[in-house]
């Protein structure tokens, strides 16, 4: 071939291979268009609620018009998996949390809307198997149901998430103990990063009620008996658990109970009426939630048991509706109790669940979680009857879409397994459980400087039910499997002595019953012991076989130490070796014959998982106690009420010269609410108050010097109480108004300041109006509330 047959040739294979690429170019150009017209019709036919790029209300409108009444219904439903509809066998639970899911169990009630508990009840393997199965759960809910709505899922949330391999804090009273609000964000803010690193998002069981009677089980639950204190925790744990965003991928809801309250009921009994006034309940019991709510944002709240004034909780649009939405301005859900709408029924307010259901829904109760009948079948009957309008289903199923668009579900539905084993227990998780044991230990009592205990000593007893036993000191809403090794007192305090040091243990009794009597053992080792260190208390109400004494549905109505423990006590001191008592309980305990023999005693309430090793730190000096009781503690029950709030009546009588106290005992508690000794002493000094005159709506500036007068370093809790002497209704003696506590080196001094303005002046006045009235207010300083050392006033002028 010549040079211009080649040439031609050359010419045509580059315009055949150009006219390829124009081909293929072009194609792929066409294939190109043909998807960006595909995405922009799909995107044109995709339904409004599941474009994030649409506002939380236009997707909610649009997701609600296209429900049927029966996935209305479901949604309302997100029932505790311990019930048992659940079945018996773990797989027959599994599958039946399957087939909730997705709306294929019943014709009545399409998907469900979430479940309680379900982590904890049925996911007891640990952070992987809750993780996997919580995603498949939300696999079923997003792929396999019509609207593909994803679930909401609740967890118990009252001393860390109660979940297998959680990180298990304090409870309760503990907590309150430490009057450190630093450490109680950390701790629920480590709740909510275990939560929803296994796809938990909302945290309930916060129970911010003021503790008015420990007779109550699930007192052991709750902070405090002050309002403002619970209130300072309440608003605390809020910024704690739901941060500035519920998206995130480390924040809950705070799901705060039991509203508007339960903790002083008849008779202390669980589920006991509420007989207080409107001026109680707004004085005493509404301000926890006015803190987490109104000023906190909270979007969780769960109805409670009782009746008040004489209307059950879960009917009362009064309570439900006007305080808690239209004054407090609450955008959250409304949970009722376990078995929460049958209170209706029992209390006489309607003769079955179907009428409960009605009343339940006008009122405001938003989510069943006990799969009852309320808000089943029977609800959807009524509103086919025209019995209850659909329109309140809607706003119901309009606050639980909108809970789940604000937690971001829609578009992130599953959480990383492996992400949640790395997070969930890890070790700063378990040193913040350690510190909070440590500052929720309360030194009671210390004749003769007893405690610490020198390292070098060569032989302890230690004696009791609760100094070996790990669940006791964990407290009620705790996993029903605890994975991770709990270290009891006995250990404990093994861990702080050397080698050559001869530890001897003796049980001595049970916490109940007298089927176990080792007291003659106890007393024969004390004996030949240096010291006794006695553990007794009360028992966890989760352990096997054993009768509990403490928790939810463990009411008393005694509060003296069960079983043969006082005997125990007794017999071991009478043997003249220096004696310590640890108290491991939910409430407080009536221990006199313990108080006014026994020279050192601490008071570690139910510490956690770290407890163990928290109380032997105390006992051995390696960190000096700096907790102070949150609660009055009573000599006997027949005193109650004894909060120290009391009324200038109480106050009169005890101290007018004529008047008489109790004729067969002192009337002063056993120990005072705020009380609480350190291995060290403080000093206050320098009240300043100024200005000394302001108007109502003024602020106070008040501010003392304290020095740590000891030889080591601690912390005290300054206690800023007032009283209002003269005003239009009766006020307490002393209310607790600020706090602060404060760290320092021996011989070191600080300036502490508070401020006080129209939120702690306030009183509730004849008209039920919060109000600052004019007049002279004292201000109290002190240790505890009655040890007060700095005393002055200011005046509030019209």
């Amino acid at each position: 071939m010549n040079s211009i047959g080649k040439s031609h040739l050359n010419v045509q294979s580059k315009v055949n291979q150009d006219k390829h690429v124009y081909l293929s170019v072009s194609k792929r150009m066409f294939i190109l268009v043909l998807i960006l017209c595909s995405a922009v019709f799909s995107h044109a036919q995709q339904p409004i609620y599941l474009d994030s790029s649409k506002s939380i209300e236009q997707r909610v409108d649009d997701l609600l018009q296209r429900m049927t009444l029966e996935e209305k219904i479901g949604q309302m439903n997100m029932p505790c998996s311990y019930l048992g509809v659940f079945g018996r066998s773990q797989e027959e639970k599994l599958e039946f949390a399957r087939g909730f899911t997705e709306g294929t169990l019943r014709e009545d009630m399409g998907p469900g809307g979430g479940f309680f508990t379900l982590t904890n009840s049925v996911l007891d393997q640990g952070t992987r198997q809750q993780a996997d199965f919580l995603n498949t759960l939300q696999e079923i809910a997003t792929q396999k149901t019509r609207l593909k709505i994803p679930l909401l899922q609740t967890e118990e949330g009252t001393h860390g998430l109660m979940c297998a391999d959680a990180t298990i804090f304090p409870e309760g009273l503990a907590i309150g103990s430490t009057w450190n609000l630093d450490l109680i964000e950390d701790m629920y803010e480590i709740a909510a990063r275990e939560g929803r690193a296994v796809g938990i998002h909302q945290l309930f069981t916060l129970v911010i009620e003021p503790i008015r009677d420990p007779r109550l089980g699930r007192n052991q639950e709750a902070y405090s008996e002050d309002p403002y204190l619970v209130s300072c925790i309440a608003g605390t744990i809020v910024k704690a658990i739901q941060g500035d965003n519920l998206a995130a991928p480390d924040k809950c809801v705070a799901g705060f109970c039991h509203y508007p309250g339960q903790s002083q009921p008849l008779s202390g009994l669980e589920r006991g009426a509420m007989e207080i006034s409107e001026r109680t309940l707004r004085s005493v019991f509404l301000p926890p939630w006015e803190a987490a709510i109104k000023e906190g944002g909270a979007l969780g709240v769960m109805a409670t048991y009782p009746a008040i004034d004489g209307i059950a909780t879960h009917s009362s649009s009064y309570i439900l509706t006007g305080i808690l939405r239209y004054e407090f301005g609450f955008e959250g859900l409304v949970l009722c109790e376990g078995g929460g709408l049958t209170t209706v029924v029992y209390e006489g307010l309607a003769k079955n669940q179907k009428e409960a259901g009605i009343l339940a829904l006008n009122a405001g109760v938003d989510v069943g979680i006990s799969y009852e009948d309320a808000y089943q079948k029977p609800l959807l009957e009524s509103v086919r009857e025209g019995l209850v309008s659909e329109d309140l289903v809607d706003r119901a199923v309009r606050r639980i879409l909108k809970q789940k668009f604000r937690l971001d579900l829609f578009e992130k539905p599953f959480v990383d397994g492996k992400r949640a084993e790395d997070i969930v227990h890890r070790k700063e998780h378990q040193e913040t459980a350690h510190q909070a044991a440590r500052e929720a230990i309360v030194l009671l009592k210390n004749d003769n400087q007893l405690l610490p205990l020198s390292k070098d000593i060569k032989s302890i007893v230690v004696i009791g039910p609760n100094a070996d036993h790990e669940k006791n000191l964990l407290g009620d809403y705790t996993s029903i499997n605890v994975t991770q090794d709990i270290v009891t007192i006995l250990e404990g305090i093994r861990s702080k002595v050397g080698r050559d040091a001869n530890i001897r243990y003796v049980k001595g009794c049970n916490v109940v019953g007298n089927d176990l009597n080792e007291i003659e053992q106890a007393c024969r080792a004390a004996s030949q012991s240096e010291v006794a260190i006695i553990v007794v208390g009360e028992n966890e109400w989760r352990t096997p076989g054993k009768k509990g004494t403490v928790g939810e549905g463990y009411d008393a109505a005694t509060l003296e130490l069960t079983g043969m423990q006082q005997e125990l006590v007794k017999a071991v001191y009478d043997t003249g070796t220096p004696t310590v008592v640890v108290l491991v309980n939910g409430r407080p305990l009536a221990t006199r014959w313990i108080a006014e023999h026994v020279p050192s005693i601490l008071e570690a309430w139910c510490p956690g998982e770290k407890g163990g090793a928290a109380v032997a730190d105390i006992l051995f000096g390696d960190y000096n106690p700096s907790g102070h009781l949150p609660i009055t503690i009573p000599r006997h029950v027949g005193q109650l009420p004894v909060y120290y709030n009391y009324p200038p009546s109480k106050k009169y009588w005890l101290e007018n010269a004529w008047g008489k106290p109790y004729v067969d005992m002192d009337p002063a508690p056993l120990y005072a609410f705020g009380h609480g000794l350190s291995y060290t002493a403080f000093k206050y000094s320098d009240l300043k108050i100024t200005p000394s005159e302001t108007g109502p709506g003024g602020k106070v500036n008040i501010s003392i010097m304290i020095t740590n007068s000891g030889r080591r370093v601690g912390a005290d809790v300054i206690q800023l109480y007032i009283n209002d002497p003269i005003s239009s209704v009766s006020t307490p003696v002393k209310e607790l108004k600020a706090f602060r506590k404060v760290w320092l080196k021996p011989a070191e001094s600080k300036k502490v300041q508070f401020e006080l303005g129209p939120s702690h002046l306030s009183l509730v006045n004849r008209y039920l109006k919060k109000v600052v009235e004019p007049g002279e207010f004292k201000v109290m300083i002190g240790h505890k509330s009655d040890e007060i050392v700095l005393q002055g006033t200011f005046n509030i002028t019209n």
